[in-house]
């Protein structure tokens, strides 16, 4: 049975892969992956590590790249957690969502006890990842509405990808980067997503008046913020937010 409705798209493009066995993995990346048994401890994983800025050149990493380089952005995040959770008995999937400025956000997606939640990774405070507790992909989706509002960003459209049928090459461990699965994740389907422009115009204006009193700093005033999964400890210790006035 599919863990999607009827009515959605999950990409599928080639003959599924198989995971690799304990042996395909370098001792780090083991110890990681026995490490990281839960959704929670692998948001926690990659909330220690810092942000791949890619300074020295745009790169898209495997697990064992993020192991050896020890950082990640957001897509490198999600394939990370895609090759560990898998190790755990979780479907590799990979929510896309859609922006009005082509930057698009990746999660792992999963599900526990009929609720769906993400691990995920961002330069962005709320677009990390979300608990178990939504009913529906769309439910999970509308969490990311508020928090994605950043100037230039509204999401727009959702997408699934299953990584295990998403692309030919080497998603788990290749040394080289996996530009492959990028360019397939833009490629694939997704639904339209339509979000009240009432909504989008006073989140616009709550982050823009947020960010001219405070230039620097994690934005953390979201009323969805009792479902996320984690951030990383140093925007925790910089103490909540309220809302600006």
């Amino acid at each position: 049975m599919s863990l999607f409705p009827k009515s959605f798209s999950v990409a599928n493009n080639y003959p599924p892969s198989s995971p690799p066995g304990k042996g395909a993995f370098r001792p780090a990346e083991w110890a990681v992956i026995r490490r990281c048994r839960t959704p929670q401890q692998a948001q926690d994983y990659l909330n220690s590590l810092p942000y791949n800025w890619e300074k020295g050149g745009e790169t898209l990493r495997t697990l064992r790249g993020v192991v050896r380089h020890g950082a990640a952005h957001c897509l490198e995040a999600a394939i990370a957690a895609a090759a560990i959770l898998e190790q755990h008995g979780y479907p590799p999937l990979l929510l896309d969502l859609e922006s009005q400025d082509q930057l698009d956000h990746v999660l792992f997606l999963y599900k526990q006890r009929g609720r769906w939640g993400t691990v995920a990774r961002s330069r962005d405070t709320g677009l990390h990842g979300r608990k178990a507790v939504f009913r529906t992909l769309r439910d999970l989706v509308f969490s990311y509405i508020d928090e994605y509002v950043d100037g230039s960003g509204r999401i727009v459209g959702y997408g699934v990808a299953d990584l295990r049928t998403l692309v030919k090459g080497d998603w788990r461990l290749s040394p080289k980067n996996v530009k492959e699965v990028e360019r397939n994740l833009i490629k694939m389907p997704h639904k339209r997503l339509h979000t009240s422009d009432l909504r989008f115009g006073a989140m616009l204006r709550k982050f823009l008046a947020y960010r001219k009193a405070h230039p620097t700093g994690p934005i953390l005033f979201y009323p969805s913020r009792k479902t996320w999964l984690g951030i990383p400890r140093d925007w925790r210790l910089q103490g909540p937010y309220t809302n600006p006035q």
